[in-house]
């Protein structure tokens, strides 16, 4: 029996999970509707799994690392509206196990939760599209990788990686910060690194979700 706490806002969706585990050989220990619930919860019943929705109200992902700091026996899978690849991939920098979303079938939220409790990653088929469309692959992001710190980077890579979020090539971005286009590619290859995607599209989805620039002021670039 895998016991499992629900972390999310809505009393009507944790209604609906609640039931969809009934006969599930899941026991719901406990419901959370806010991060100080959830920790409280985690430090009293020694869950097994956490399925969690961090972008509900009441909830982010920085609680993600204070409950493994508790627990460090507890995972976490996340059941979320549509998000973008990069914030898959940050939520799982910061602890998710596995990921699925809230339009998933029953089979696969059921499933999420019973092979996350055996030390298996999960993903449905729609997050691994995602994920996929922007260039990142899942199986190349060695557990070292998910870890609770956060994504540092450099003025100057904050920089490149705005100049690539407008359209602008590696010529151009060495021009334009007095660059050799070597220092700008070796820039490139860092940043994604550190980013965890592997295409220029991840870049921008990134400068976006970040503001450093806006949805309407960029064009892909050709290189990637």
């Amino acid at each position: 029996m895998v016991n499992l706490i629900l972390a999310e806002s809505n009393e009507l969706v944790r209604i609906g999970l609640r039931t969809v585990f009934k006969n599930a050989e899941v026991q719901v220990i406990g419901e959370a509707s806010n991060e100080a619930e959830l920790l409280s919860q985690i430090k009293s019943f020694n869950p097994d799994v956490v399925l969690i929705d961090y972008t509900s109200g009441n909830f982010s992902i920085d609680v993600i690392p204070k409950a493994l700091s508790i627990s460090d026996d507890v995972r976490f899978v996340a059941i979320t509206p549509e998000q973008s690849g990069t914030t898959v991939v940050n939520a799982l920098k910061s602890g998710v196990t596995s990921h699925i979303k809230k339009d998933c079938s029953i089979t696969e939220i059921i499933d999420s939760v019973k092979e996350t409790s055996k030390g298996k990653k999960f993903f449905c088929g729609q997050v691994l599209e995602t994920i996929h469309d922007e260039g990142i692959d899942v199986e190349e992001l060695s557990d070292s990788e998910f870890t609770c710190e956060p994504i540092v980077l450099s003025n100057r890579e904050v920089e490149v990686i705005t100049l690539i979020a407008e359209g602008f090539t590696n010529v151009e971005i060495s021009e334009k910060l007095f660059l050799s286009k070597h220092t700008v590619n070796t820039h490139r290859k860092n940043i994604m690194n550190k980013l965890g995607v592997k295409n220029t599209a991840g870049i921008v989805m990134f400068a976006v979700k970040e503001k450093y620039t806006s949805p309407n002021k960029f064009l892909f670039s050709n290189e990637n």
